[in-house]
């Protein structure tokens, strides 16, 4: 599962042979969440309160990079890193 980015210590991945809706894996700590490219909300799992509002502003500003990511992945195609919320 390639990590996509990586910002305050939560790491985003996405799986190649992942099943729709399109979404991502969030994870911190110990904590995981799937989270769903359009809406930036969480689809299964847990994560704490600011490093899930952290990863919702992420996602929403990146949904059409997040979007092309989730396309390569289900080509097979080697997936782009995105920045995150740290990057200057």
């Amino acid at each position: 599962m390639p990590t996509i980015a990586y910002f305050y210590g939560i790491a985003i991945c996405m799986y190649y042979d992942d099943h729709n809706p399109p979404h991502f894996h969030a994870f911190y700590g110990e904590h995981e969440a799937k989270v769903a490219i359009d809406t930036g909300e969480i689809i299964e799992g847990k994560l704490p309160r600011r490093a899930m509002r952290l990863v919702r502003e992420w996602s929403l500003e990146r949904k059409p990079h997040l979007m092309q990511n989730w396309e390569r992945a289900r080509s097979g195609k080697q997936l782009e890193r995105l920045s995150g919320l740290d990057a200057d």
